[in-house]
């Protein structure tokens, strides 16, 4: 047992300013668990060194000697300390290569990582999560890249009053400037070739639910993907048509009907579906978890093929997600909010940054909850606090069945003392192939 934990600033992204224990949470744990958080100083965290401290917490240059530090997302490979228990986002359990040098260094190291994204109850629920600040701030940004990408075509519409969501100083001014366009559109409605305006939400997590929340704020008329096909009246400037499993795919066997629980355990029985929705509209905003062993929601032939005969109705692709080579094609590269958005060309597969080019804008800011970091902040804190006692309670000398770590946090745990714990082992085959790929 611990009974102190160290908070480590992040170290990977030059735009994260977000934290995972805020200060009024630090100060509670100390008091009501006599668990002391020593604050790794950061000069870009949205919480001030000065606000840790005047709730009683160190503040501190370098964590030094800390079996248990908590983060956020991935680490530098030379920040990496020796026997150490990590828990952060490592972004691996899919295989990611760009941090299997990351999770090679840290078994090297003999730490310990607890993943966040694996904190799941029973059912496989995720129990902590920034998900809805991801869907708010991706959603912001989204119609911002419209409105740049319609005035780039000499459409003036009321979303080239909106900024990024980075740009504003809090949720509710982000909010107020979004009523406002709402307003204006509903006094003046929209150029005459955008109504109506179509949105399509793919999926209906968190993520969807905080992007939802923002298009609340427009007049909006939800549609259903069947009604969108059917061609329904539309009365409202913008329609939402927010998709589902069964709308995304479609059974190999036609004389079938779609059932969620077979494309969840047999999804080779399935095959892709959506590109059919595809002509209907102007802003597509992914807000879905995707696996390999799923169908792709939008390929390069899709967006080739859209495409080939001029400029289609889709103008932008809000990839939330942001999952690289992932259900989204045209998502080749995540992006900081300095630089937020670039166009597909879908003949040739360039990539170029900014908002001219013939293709889609896709806006893919990899961390877009820091976008709005002091809420998104609190909400993550307020969920991790509960699970603090555990780490600083558990003896992470023992085996791993016996530290006393609750199972929602032993489901989590993906490396243990340096070793893949049994349900991560296929994670030695990536590292494996990236040793391969890079001569290590």
């Amino acid at each position: 047992m611990t009974n102190t934990i160290g908070l480590r600033r992040e170290d990977r992204y030059e735009w994260e300013r977000r934290t995972p224990l805020i200060p009024e949470h630090v100060h509670a744990l100390r008091d009501e668990f006599g668990i002391d958080i020593i604050v790794q100083s950061s000069s870009k965290r949205v919480y001030r060194d000065d606000e840790y401290r005047s709730l009683g917490a160190s503040v501190v240059e370098e964590l030094k000697d800390r079996r248990v530090i908590v983060g956020l997302k991935e680490i530098s490979l030379d920040a990496i300390a020796e026997d150490t228990v990590y828990t952060f986002f490592s972004h691996t359990v899919k295989g990611q290569a760009f941090n299997m040098p990351m999770l090679r260094r840290l078994m090297e190291r003999r730490c310990t990582v607890i993943d966040y994204e694996r904190i799941v109850d029973e059912r496989n629920r995720r129990l902590i999560f920034f998900g809805k600040y991801a869907g708010l701030a991706g959603m912001i940004d989204s119609l911002w890249s419209l409105g740049r990408r319609l005035a780039h075509e000499g459409i003036a519409t009321p979303l080239d009053a909106l900024r990024q969501a980075s740009e504003y100083a809090n949720l509710d001014e982000a909010k107020g400037a979004v009523q406002r366009v709402g307003d204006r559109i509903r006094a003046g409605g929209l150029p005459d070739t955008l109504r109506p305006l179509i949105i399509g939400i793919a999926g209906y997590g968190n993520v969807s639910k905080g992007a939802q929340e923002i298009l609340g704020l427009f007049p909006t008329q939800t549609v259903s993907a069947t009604e969108l096909l059917a061609g329904e009246p539309i009365t409202e400037p913008i329609a939402t048509v927010v998709f589902r499993e069964q709308d995304t795919a479609i059974r190999r066997d036609a004389s079938q009907p779609f059932d969620l629980t077979e494309y969840y355990e047999h999804p080779e029985r399935y095959e892709a579906g959506f590109s059919r929705y595809l002509p209907h509209l102007h802003l597509l905003v992914n807000c879905i978890y995707w696996e390999s062993k799923y169908p792709k929601l939008i390929t390069r032939d899709d967006l080739r093929t859209l495409y080939a005969d001029g400029q289609p109705r889709l103008r932008v692709i809000g990839d939330i997600t942001c999952d690289v080579g992932g259900a989204i094609e045209s998502t080749t590269v995540a992006t900081e909010s300095d630089n937020p958005v670039y166009v597909y060309e879908p003949e040739t597969g360039v990539s170029t940054f900014g908002i001219a080019g013939h293709g889609p804008v896709v806006m893919a800011v990899e961390i877009l909850p820091s976008e709005l970091p002091r809420e998104s902040s609190a909400f993550f804190s307020g969920i991790l606090q509960t699970f603090v006692p555990a780490l600083a309670q558990a003896d992470f000398n023992a085996p791993l069945g016996g530290t006393g770590l609750p199972d929602e946090l032993e489901r989590a745990t993906i490396v243990y003392r340096g070793r893949l714990t049994p349900a991560y082992e296929y994670l030695a085959q990536y590292l494996s192939e990236d040793r391969q790929r890079t001569g290590g």
